[in-house]
């Protein structure tokens, strides 16, 4: 995780402080807006650090991340279409249920891919807190605040997960 002495979030503008997923083409980990007064050398740490965790994912070629890279293209295109074609397929489910039954499976599609996600962020906060904690760029109680926020930051990726099974067993009770 040597990349993270190069993220500096004081260079992004304006904004809150969030991450910014590597860039697909030069796999430039990075993030967007600038701290808050308190938040800035815990937050900013963590957020570099798992971003640089992703960027060891992909030098290492994590299988999860892989997967997932692999899937970014129809995930693109299932997720750009996948609520229009689960509204005509209610609407239409007495006379053209086969409809219903391709939104349901872009609806898979996409809850496969934010199932996948969860191993991919776990991961990348792991690798992230133990660099931190390793080179002593945070020590003591401050590893612990770098572990909650990255804690809070993956929850937000397992209640998306779950909202998209939950969506998912939804439609698929208009098929039975």
């Amino acid at each position: 995780l040597q990349c993270a002495a190069h993220v500096d979030p004081r260079d992004a503008a304006g904004g809150r402080l969030a991450d910014r997923a590597a860039d697909q083409r030069d796999r430039c980990p990075g993030i967007t807006g600038r701290p808050r007064q308190g938040e800035a050398h815990l937050a900013a740490a963590a957020v570099a650090a798992h971003e640089c965790g992703h960027a060891v994912q992909h030098a290492q070629s994590y299988a999860f991340l892989q997967l997932r890279s692999s899937l970014v293209p129809v995930v693109s295109v299932a997720s750009r279409w996948v609520q229009w074609i689960l509204l005509a397929g209610v609407i239409l489910l007495q006379s053209m249920p086969a409809i219903l039954v391709v939104g349901v499976a872009l609806l898979a599609l996409t809850t496969l891919f934010s199932l996948i996600t969860l191993p991919v962020e776990f991961d990348a906060s792991r690798r992230a807190l133990q660099w931190l904690g390793s080179t002593g760029i945070l020590y003591g109680q401050n590893v612990a605040y770098a572990r909650d926020a990255l804690k809070w930051a993956a929850l937000t990726y397992v209640i998306a997960a779950l909202g998209s099974l939950a969506t998912l067993f939804y439609y698929l009770g208009f098929l039975n």
